[in-house]
């Protein structure tokens, strides 16, 4: 397989350290619990406080196999999925469904940009 160029491998290493901090924030926020988010969480998403560590849990899990090199085809794979569920969630309430679904897209954008299999897996051109 050809070797990454350089600098889509920086920028999609770039990428990933953003999402990787921007997720992680996400999951610890759920283990801490502050009010805000326990009462975003159960008054309008509608999900029990008590849920709130296995879903950071979970996601936590997904940003870690998306950092580590070998298992980042998995962990974008698993977070598309984990932000289908985020989606999912903030339509069924009504709320803007954006930030999630660009989230999605960068972690897509960041794969592709580092991770050679994955544009051989979803080439974006024809050969």
């Amino acid at each position: 397989m050809n070797a990454n160029p350089k600098g889509l491998t920086i920028v999609g290493w770039v990428l990933t350290a953003l999402l990787g901090l921007l997720l992680t924030f996400s999951a610890t926020m759920k283990f801490l619990r502050p009010p805000e988010m326990i009462e975003q969480f159960e008054g309008v998403f509608g999900y029990p406080a008590r849920l709130a560590a296995p879903i950071g849990f979970v996601e936590l899990a997904c940003v870690v196999l998306f950092l580590v090199p070998r298992t980042a085809v998995l962990g974008a794979v698993l977070l598309t999925g984990y932000l289908g569920g985020a989606v999912a969630t903030h339509v069924r309430v009504g709320d803007p469904f954006i930030a999630p679904v660009i989230v999605g897209v960068v972690v897509w954008l960041a794969i592709l940009c580092r991770e050679p299999r994955a544009r051989a897996l979803l080439p974006l051109r024809r050969v």
